[in-house]
């Protein structure tokens, strides 16, 4: 992989806007953009021109005009990726996009890899490697706490936290180390017990390190929540009800809908997917059938199950309703069940009241009239552990992050033992190295190329 040349892209999304923006990094950006630039005012040469500086004039191409502009200099190492960038704002047509993109091919430019001007950063020691997936994690966020917790390993906040343990261990390692070289003296630099209480803090916070991907997972992606119930008791109405559109199709037919259907809510700065299923009973239905199995799918696929039923059925079927909440509960025991009885807006005060007495925590709604609907938004957003959100604390969000942080304790659980047993230092010292090794991964003291190229192919091109 060569990142000594110049490289080129388009910043902005593709298509019509009002404006686009065009970026160049490498040694040569200044001196391209500059054969190609006509200023405005005095004719300026932009490579005599102060770092963050804006100049207004002409992209010409020869003795053709291609656009007005304004070009935005960053002087190296002063700059997003270290090197050399210049940002082109021009006009958002398509065409004036590529011809300027493609003047600056002809002169010498290479259009930029996906995620090459922040790889750049990275390799210009800009950004750490967290920092780096973070800034994909910003592009991506769809709602506030994806941004907020983007924001803070953007920031530094889980690098660095990561950083200061890495150093104290290291600190320890080293003394150890040294204690090899003196073997046979018989000498002890490390202090074993002031090791032991570094180890077993290390061993803590990567335990809550750990335990925060749960959260930070579901909350990056989105929490996916089934909708589940027999044939016509107001699936799709909730599903509509909650979105406020008619997203789904709502029919007194048993069975209306044969597939699952999917959409995204934020209910408090956390991202939900409703899935409203098929309706779960016996049929001889091909189709139908189809459609129930795949409701079973995407309840094992989900985070937290609605049962809904209809309050109208209540009277006659109560015991079978007590029974299919006992099967689902058996067949996911860890997850979070809300049952909920619909179309209470039928029911009298007296038969409202006998159906709470005969179910524990069920949620009464009118899915047709709205009743109870933001009562059960705070039920779904206390299923999710929110503390460490509000607390500004660190959570993890990244697979590669949450895999690393694993070996990570598993390699301190083996120091810790190893203490308790007495080990050698210079067996101590191996399973200190692999700790150190798997906190390295994670910011990028160490790292290949295969690495960078699986992290940095989904990013988007001009970032």
């Amino acid at each position: 992989m060569i990142y000594n040349d110049t490289i080129v892209a388009l910043a902005t999304a593709s298509g019509v806007g009002a404006i686009a923006v065009i970026r160049l990094s490498g040694e040569a950006a200044i001196s391209h953009v500059e054969a190609c630039f006509q200023s405005v005012k005095n004719n300026k040469s932009l490579g005599n021109q102060p770092t963050h500086t804006i100049h207004l004039g002409h992209i010409v191409d020869q003795e053709r005009t291609i656009d007005e502009v304004l070009v935005s200099v960053f002087k190296s190492p002063n700059s997003y990726t270290g090197e050399n960038v210049v940002e082109i704002s021009c006009h958002g047509s398509p065409y004036i996009q590529q011809e300027i993109i493609q003047l600056f091919i002809k002169k010498g430019c290479r259009m930029a890899n996906a995620g090459e001007f922040t790889l750049r950063a990275f390799l210009n020691g800009k950004l750490d490697l967290s920092q780096a997936e973070a800034v994909a994690d910003l592009i991506a966020s769809e709602n506030k706490a994806s941004h907020q917790m983007a924001m803070q390993q953007m920031r530094g906040g889980f690098s660095s936290e990561i950083a200061k343990l890495r150093e104290e261990l290291m600190s320890f390692a080293s003394l150890i180390e040294l204690e090899l070289d003196f073997a046979e003296e018989d000498v002890a630099f490390a202090n074993r017990s002031e090791f032991k209480a570094l180890v077993e803090r290390i061993g803590f916070v990567l335990k809550r390190l750990i335990d925060s991907f749960a959260v930070g997972n579901v909350i990056k992606n989105g929490i996916p929540v089934a909708i589940v119930g027999e044939p016509n008791v107001g699936k799709s109405t909730l599903l509509n009800a909650l979105l406020n559109e008619e997203r789904a199709i709502v029919s007194d037919i048993a069975g209306t809908t044969r597939d699952t259907i999917e959409d995204e809510l934020t209910i408090d700065g956390i991202g939900f997917r409703f899935i409203d299923t098929a309706g779960i009973r016996e049929t001889k239905d091909v189709v139908e059938s189809i459609g129930i199995k795949k409701t079973f799918e995407k309840m094992e696929q989900s985070q937290v199950v609605i049962l809904l039923f209809s309050a109208e059925e209540f009277k006659k079927e109560h015991h079978r309703l007590k029974i299919e909440i006992e099967k689902i509960k058996n067949r996911f025991p860890l997850k979070p069940l809300l049952v909920i009885a619909n179309k209470i807006d039928t029911l009298t005060p007296s038969e409202t009241a006998i159906l709470s007495s005969e179910f524990e925590a069920l949620h009464l709604l009118s899915a047709k009239t709205g009743k109870g609907l933001e009562a059960l938004k705070e039920k779904l957003i206390g299923f999710i552990n929110t503390g460490a959100l509000r607390n500004s604390e660190t959570i993890v969000t990244n697979t590669r992050h949450y895999h690393s942080l694993l070996k990570a304790f598993e390699e301190i659980q083996k120091v810790k033992q190893g203490i308790d047993s007495n080990l050698s230092g210079d067996l101590l010292a191996i399973d200190i190295r692999q700790a150190l090794y798997h906190f390295g991964e994670i910011t990028g003291e160490i790292t290949n190329d295969d690495l960078l190229g699986n992290i940095f192919a989904n990013f988007c091109i001009g970032k």
